[in-house]
């Protein structure tokens, strides 16, 4: 399948460079079964609810950081800190790589002149091209999770102020490790979560660790050519289990909810009935027009990048032509796109 069935033109005032306050973005509705599109608002999403549904959210938190530094040469350098592992390290990535190997130093700029600049050593590098950083202590690495600032996409060009960074977080935001957020989730408020749960829609919390590969476009000619990024998934037996009992809809809070789920996904060999079980990995699963869908019955989603992966996720879920027809009349009505953006609701 060619990579450019999946491009379209977006003009770049649409790109939403600031978020609306949460709860009350535009909510595009396709009804997969008659192509219908319905332009609604976000807290209009419990009317298409119903009690024995379940609601399935990423609950990862975004801790990477992107701060200054200096290398040895007394150049600069930028670091993105991803995730502290260890005791003492951060993994991160580092521009720019090819001075920044193996044993080399950078010290980090601190954000206050009194406080030193702390010195990492680059101990080894990932599968990813990124870095593992140590630090001289355990205090050291942590004291640097509020240093810098809370990295962005690249397409978004107005930063968050410090006061203004849990804007980026979900509601439910807990385990950390993200270099992103599930954007998808950022239009839920507790007033529509508690109203949702008055509906006896219940809700269960997955964890997928959102990687930098996310803002990868697929550069390859045809889909199939095309190497999927590896993100890290968690879902506890709990979880499990209230996901399997659900008599209504799986309904999936962004496409790193679809990923985890459709990852594990039960197989007929794990047990009748059984639409999940509990599992602790890595996923690298690509989906694309023509895969099979074992556990997502809907998806909330916001609109995504031409020729991205997750464009291609919800391609898979309806259909190419739906996808497309509907992101057209999005741009039509102006809706607001990508992380900031407005949302999409998929029957």
């Amino acid at each position: 399948m060619r990579t450019e069935l999946f491009d379209y033109h977006l003009p770049p005032e649409l790109i939403a460079q600031t978020p609306a306050p949460r709860g009350q973005s535009r909510l595009l509705v396709l009804h997969r079964k008659t192509g219908h599109i319905e332009h609604r608002r976000f807290e209009d999403l419990t009317e298409y609810l119903s009690a024995g549904d379940t609601l399935v959210m990423n609950n990862t938190r975004v801790t990477a950081r992107r701060l200054k530094g200096i290398r040895e040469s007394g150049s600069s350098a930028e670091v993105l800190l991803i995730c502290p592992i260890g005791e003492r390290s951060w993994e991160a990535l580092v521009k720019p790589g090819k001075s920044l190997k193996l044993g080399r130093t950078v010290q980090i700029i601190s954000p206050a002149p009194s406080v030193p600049n702390p010195i990492a050593t680059i101990t080894a590098t990932t599968e990813e091209g990124g870095r593992i950083l140590e630090f001289v202590d355990t205090a050291t690495r942590d004291s640097l999770e509020n240093w810098g600032e809370s990295p962005l996409p690249p397409y978004i060009h107005t930063p968050l102020g410090r006061d203004e960074e849990e804007r980026y977080q979900t509601i439910y935001a807990k385990s950390g490790g993200s270099v992103a957020a599930p954007t998808a989730g950022l239009h839920f408020t507790f007033e529509l979560m508690r109203s949702i749960r008055e509906l006896g829609v219940e809700t269960a919390e997955i964890t997928l660790e959102v990687g930098v590969g996310t803002f990868r476009p697929v550069k390859t000619e045809t889909v199939e050519l095309h190497e999927m990024h590896r993100e890290a998934y968690h879902l506890v037996t709990e979880t499990a289990e209230r996901i399997n009992g659900t008599k209504g809809r799986v309904v999936a809070v962004g496409t790193t909810s679809v990923r985890t789920l459709e990852t594990i996904g039960a197989t007929l060999e794990e047990g009748y009935g059984k639409r999940v079980v509990p599992s602790i990995g890595n996923t690298a699963l690509f989906i694309t027009p023509g895969y099979r869908f074992r556990v997502v019955d809907a998806i909330v989603t916001n609109f995504h990048l031409p020729c991205s992966t997750l464009l291609m996720l919800i391609s898979a879920f309806a259909s190419r032509e739906q996808i497309m027809h509907a992101y057209e009349v999005a741009i039509q009505e102006r809706y607001r796109f990508f992380s900031f953006g407005d949302a999409m609701l998929i029957l």
